[in-house]
């Protein structure tokens, strides 16, 4: 019984990871080889920054049982919010990221205050902030694009670490690799935990190097590493440090996975609901930043639909919308996959209506995998 449940365990973790290689090699033969090219590669993972960004306070809204309709409209306002300060009032790169970093904390929030403090479903607060919020950007823009943006902001969205620096990030991530592996089977065996044999162990270590390693020469065989994407590393590997290693981690997953045991075992549900809300808007800022940055300029029309695609990220990536399940760097995966699909779709010169129904596709297909999953394991 235990073996069955460890399989099942690694084919779900795995599962997506598969599958996007699956769609890698594909594109790799529709497009002639020009889709696993550096150049490509590298635009793939900066153009998924955004939507990785965005996932990474979604799938913690999800995993509690809530949902974020406004991040989106989040996206728009503090982008339009950054341009207006560096732009229109000249000021400070640095103080203009910090307001606006504020700001996301604050329609966050909002949000939170009212699903949690007010019972307001979340559905009905977010849809109320996706108006409210996008409403109150074309009031501020009035309406207008804003840019060119200053040189700090052309660097966070468009900038490269030189070749040098990124092989000694590669060296520094590949030692925090060794380290975390090791420390977490060594932590299992403390606890009389299944773990792999040690064979297979040190081989997983050596696997999971080796494709850094090449990730990181196949992004110096262009430009070098990108600015946004070593940022979204950093953010993606202290979340999945809170979510998987805190108490306020574990407590996200109890209150979605039973709210009212959670309650009687202690939890403060309101305030663990706000203060993720409120990352997600934190979060949701960060993407703005990064959207206009990449941009050099803001727009009435940015982050328009955006939350869709952060929902389905995280979906696809593994979350469960009826709360419980989930996990960071499945969001992520999932975000990568989404920009793959877009990526390799241009390549191929799909009409765009094609490119709505493709995906849309997957995504119902992502959800009945979970569902049929879960029905098979419960049978």
């Amino acid at each position: 019984m235990a073996d069955n449940k460890k399989i099942k365990f690694d084919l779900r973790t795995y599962m997506m990871i598969i599958a996007l290689v699956s769609i890698w090699i594909i594109f790799s033969f529709t497009t002639d080889g020009s889709f696993l090219t550096p150049r490509n590669i590298s635009n793939l993972f900066r153009q998924s920054v955004f939507t990785s960004m965005l996932a990474i306070g979604m799938v913690m809204v999800i995993i509690m049982g809530h949902i974020d309709l406004s991040v989106g409209s989040i996206v728009g306002l503090a982008g339009g919010v950054v341009a207006i300060l560096d732009v229109w009032q000249g000021m400070n790169p640095i103080v203009s990221i910090v307001i606006t970093l504020l700001l996301g904390l604050i329609l966050g929030l909002w949000n939170g205050w009212w699903a949690a403090y007010r019972k307001v479903p979340s559905f009905i607060v977010t849809l109320g902030g996706l108006l409210i919020f996008r409403g109150v950007l074309v009031g501020i823009t009035r309406g207008t694009t804003i840019g060119p943006m200053s040189d700090l902001f052309y660097y966070l969205g468009k900038g490269y670490l030189s070749q040098e620096v990124g092989i000694i990030f590669a060296a520094v991530v590949g030692v925090f690799l060794v380290f975390v592996q090791w420390r977490s089977r060594k932590n299992r065996l403390k606890y009389n935990f299944d773990v792999l044999p040690l064979h297979l162990a040190i081989l997983k270590i050596i696997f999971s190097v080796s494709l850094l390693v090449v990730f990181i020469l196949v992004l110096n065989a262009y430009r070098g590493i990108p600015i946004p994407l070593l940022i979204l590393t950093v953010f993606l590997a202290f979340f999945i440090f809170i979510t998987n290693n805190t108490t306020f981690g574990r407590h996200i997953y109890a209150i979605g996975g039973n709210a009212d045991a959670a309650k009687l075992s202690g939890i403060d549900i309101k305030k663990i609901t706000l203060v993720v809300f409120m990352i997600n808007g934190l979060m949701a800022s960060i993407g703005g930043i990064f959207l206009t940055s990449r941009l050099n300029a803001a727009s009435v029309a940015a982050g328009d639909g955006a939350e869709l695609d952060a929902i389905a990220a995280c979906v696809i990536g593994g979350a469960s919308l009826s709360g419980g399940i989930g996990k960071v760097g499945g969001a992520v995966v999932g975000a990568i996959v989404m920009a793959s699909l877009d990526n390799g779709m241009s390549l191929m010169n799909v009409e765009n209506f094609w490119q709505s129904i493709i995906k849309g596709l997957i995504l119902i297909l992502a959800v009945w995998v979970d569902i049929y999953t879960k029905n098979k394991e419960t049978a």
